[in-house]
């Protein structure tokens, strides 16, 4: 059994025009909404094996503020700099390559590719995730290269918005 955990990263900040796109912080939204999002994790009773991160600032703060709520390393967090542009096939591309002996993945990205990826291997339709927002699924399979719709099973859908 693989269980995936697809986040996207929290509310970004446009306040520095300077800045690239890669570059960019969370703004206070963002900063409230991630380890919100972590603790409901948390509530689930959900353990973590690897935390898989865009290098994108953005993705990268919010993986290390669900990371701090979920008790995960922050210095074990995997970056994975391919994530950041991956369309939705080198998205799921990433996916498949993760090695076996994690079980247990939580993936930060980046929309568009990850509500289409999620929608890809999800039984269930989703219609974007918002910011902040996870989707939980389970792969009845050993391998992450096996992953696919057809023996996946929806576990839940979280958004920021749910709690307020």
């Amino acid at each position: 059994m693989k269980t995936l955990f697809l986040m996207r990263h929290a509310k970004s900040s446009w306040d520095f025009e300077d800045l690239s796109d890669h570059d960019r912080p969370l703004n206070n939204r963002g900063r409230k909404d991630a380890p919100l999002m972590g603790r409901e994790l948390v509530s689930r009773e959900i353990e973590i094996d690897l935390i898989m991160s865009s290098s994108a600032v953005r993705a990268l703060t919010t993986a290390t503020l669900v990371a701090k709520e979920l008790e995960y390393d922050a210095e074990k967090i995997a970056i994975e700099e391919s994530i950041y542009k991956a369309n939705k096939h080198e998205l799921l591309d990433i996916i498949r390559s993760i090695p076996n002996q994690f079980d247990k993945v939580l993936l930060l990205g980046h929309n568009y590719s990850i509500t289409e990826v999620a929608n890809l291997i999800s039984p269930e339709i989703i219609a974007e995730i918002p910011t902040a927002g996870v989707v939980g699924l389970n792969f009845t399979c050993t391998t992450w290269r096996e992953i696919t719709k057809e023996n996946s099973t929806f576990l839940f859908f979280d958004y920021p918005k749910n709690h307020s």
